[in-house]
C-alpha cells in the first residue's frame, strides 16, 4: 500500500493512493498514519481489506498539499557515511561501524514544502536518502532473527544539512542535521510487502534541473537489515520511529572547488522509483 497524509501543515488527513494512482480517504478508517496505525496488524489489514473492496471514497488532489507520510514521529535516526561512492567522494574512510546520529522529529516537514537554508549558511547541502519506517518495537534484535521483519515500511527522505554547521563549528554533527525544513519526508510511506529488496533501489537528486546524485542501495557500506540490527542494540526502535539510511555519492561536499552549495532560489528534486518524488524550493530563514 501506498499510505500518505494530506492537508493543511499540522491538520494532515490520513489517505491511500490506489493502484490506478487515485488518492483516496482513509478518515473513516484510521485517524492517522503513525506508529500506532502501523504496529497494529489487525488496523492495517481493515485498511488492505477497504481498498481492495473499492470502498474508500476519492479525494480530489487538485490544489492539495502532501504532508509527511507518517505522523507523531518518535525519533528520526541517522546513518551517516553509509555509501562506498560518498565515502570515496568526501575522502572518508568507510566506517568499521554504522556512525549515527539523530535529527530531531520537528525537522520533517512535507516532499513538497519549503526549506529554509538557515540564518549566515554557506554550506547548505544536498542528501537523497532511503528512509526506513519501523512499524514493531525492535530491542536487540538477535543475529538469528530477520531485522526486515520489524520494517513497515520506505519512504524518500532528504537529508538537508549544513555542512559548515555541522563539521566546522565542533561538536557532534547534530547543529549542521536540526535546523528547521531540514528532513523532507514522502510523498509516500510504501508498505514493506511493494519493496522486493531494499538493496535494489536506485536514488536521484536534481539541482536546478541538473542530475547531481545518481546512485543505487547496493552501494551501501551497511545494509538496512544490518543498520536495523546495529541501532536496536543501542536504542530501542518503536513502531512510528524512522531511520535514514544514508546518501550516495554526489553531493555538494564531494564536488571540486567552488562547492555548489544551495541558495535561495535554487529547486531540489529527489526521487526513488517505486516511492516517489520531492520537489523542493529553498528560501532564507
Amino acid at each position: 500500500m501506498k499510505l500518505l497524509r494530506v492537508g493543511t501543515a499540522g491538520a494532515e488527513r490520513p489517505a491511500l493512493l490506489d493502484a490506478e494512482g487515485v488518492l483516496r480517504d482513509l478518515t473513516g478508517i484510521v485517524d492517522d498514519i503513525d506508529g500506532a496505525l502501523l504496529g497494529d496488524a489487525a488496523a492495517l489489514g481493515r485498511v488492505r481489506a477497504a481498498a481492495e473492496a473499492g470502498e474508500l471514497p476519492a479525494l480530489d488532489a487538485t490544489g492539495l498539499r502532501i504532508g509527511p507520510p507518517l505522523g507523531r514521529i518518535g525519533k528520526v535516526v541517522c546513518i551517516g557515511l553509509n555509501y562506498h561512492d560518498h565515502a570515496r567522494e568526501t575522502g572518508a574512510e568507510p566506517p568499521a561501524e554504522p556512525v549515527v546520529f539523530l535529527k530531531a522529529a520537528d525537522t520533517v516537514v512535507g516532499p513538497n514544502d519549503t526549506v529554509l537554508v538557515p540564518r549566515g549558511s554557506v554550506k547548505t547541502d544536498w542528501e537523497v536518502e532511503l528512509a526506513v519506517v519501523i512499524g514493531r518495537t525492535a530491542r536487540y534484535v538477535a543475529d538469528d532473527e530477520d531485522p526486515l521483519a520489524y520494517v513497515a515500511g520506505y519512504a524518500v527522505a532528504h537529508d538537508v544539512s549544513e555542512r559548515e554547521f555541522q563539521i566546522e563549528r565542533g561538536g557532534t554533527w547534530d547543529k549542521g542535521k536540526n535546523c528547521e525544513t531540514f528532513n523532507p519526508l514522502g510523498p509516500w510511506l510504501v508498505t514493506a510487502d511493494e519493496v522486493a529488496d531494499p538493496q535494489d533501489l536506485a536514488l536521484k537528486l536534481w539541482v536546478n534541473g541538473e542530475l547531481k546524485q545518481d546512485g543505487t542501495t547496493a552501494e551501501q557500506i551497511f545494509s538496512v537489515a544490518e543498520v536495523v540490527r546495529y541501532v536496536s542494540r543501542f536504542m530501542v526502535l518503536y513502531p512510528g520511529d524512522v531511520i535514514n539510511t544514508g546518501t550516495p555519492a554526489g553531493v555538494a561536499l564531494g564536488a571540486p572547488e567552488p562547492k555548489p552549495f544551495l541558495r535561495a532560489g535554487d529547486v531540489v528534486e529527489l526521487e526513488i522509483p517505486g516511492l516517489g518524488r520531492q520537489r523542493q524550493e529553498f528560501k532564507d530563514a
